[in-house]
């Protein structure tokens, strides 16, 4: 019951902030409170600008001004290169503030910046940023891939290419294969991928259950990062029927060794 009636008590569109004034609420359009207003059209999209201007419009100069004041501390106090998360609610000052303090910014396909986008394409991520199939808060390649059908069904046409084919109904290893030869060969200066992706071509090497593989599970308290590699390393190393295809994947996209 208290999951229950935390979720019941969390069904608000603005918050109270103090002398009669209230502001919307986090992700205010994906409450069922917002849902409920479906047959009033008017209302809801007054209720998404409102939300839109105050998370965005009205507070832009201000998120500028705190990036440049604070990201630096963090830019010039080592030496490596650093990479933003900037995923999820991104003003739109972000990327110019990071790009002025040479800080790379993060393309998950399944993520795009552009939300217009259903899915980025690696081909279009900029030289300073880094390209990579999920994070450890997602699902993996192949844990997203029989999610939504629907949606794999149109990845696969739109964004792999296969115009009019029936995407196979679980990520087989030449789909994988596919998705990180993209990624690969795009612009972007650093392809990061999730070592379970990497293991998504080799069928004698990756779970059997991809539901397994996710790092952490956000919406779920009792997930505490619970996975953990299933190959001692000593055996991956040995695994020449995985290492010698991604080496040929590595080189053929011209992201071997610089020096």
């Amino acid at each position: 019951m208290r999951p229950g009636l935390y979720q019941f008590v969390n069904e608000v569109l603005f918050l109270p902030a103090g002398n009669d004034f209230y502001h919307p609420r986090i992700t205010l359009n994906k409450t069922a409170s917002f849902a409920e207003l479906a047959d009033d059209e008017s209302r809801r999209r007054l209720y998404d600008d409102i939300y839109v201007d105050y998370f965005f419009r009205r507070h832009e100069e201000f998120w500028r001004e705190q990036g440049l004041v604070k990201l630096p501390a963090v830019r010039y106090a080592t030496d490596m290169l650093i990479c933003g998360e900037d995923l999820g609610m991104v003003p739109a000052s972000v990327p110019g503030v990071m790009h002025q303090l040479g800080i790379l910014g993060l393309n998950i396909q399944r993520m795009p910046s552009n939300p217009a986008t259903e899915f980025g394409h690696p081909a279009d991520a900029p030289y300073l940023s880094v390209v990579t199939t999920g994070s450890h808060d997602m699902s993996t390649l192949r844990g997203w891939w029989e999610e939504d059908r629907v949606r794999t069904q149109r990845y696969f046409e739109t964004t792999l290419g296969h115009w009019r084919q029936l995407a196979p109904y679980y990520c087989e290893p030449w789909v994988v294969r596919e998705v990180l030869t993209q990624h690969l060969h795009s612009p972007a200066m650093w392809a990061i991928f999730p070592l379970q992706d990497f293991l998504g071509i080799d069928t004698q090497l990756r779970r059997p259950n991809p539901h397994d593989e996710q790092i952490n599970v956000p919406s779920n308290p009792q997930h505490f990062w619970k996975y953990r590699l299933h190959l001692p390393l000593e055996e991956l190393v040995e695994a020449v029927g995985f290492n010698e295809p991604v080496r040929a994947l590595v080189a053929a996209s011209a992201r071997g060794p610089a020096y």
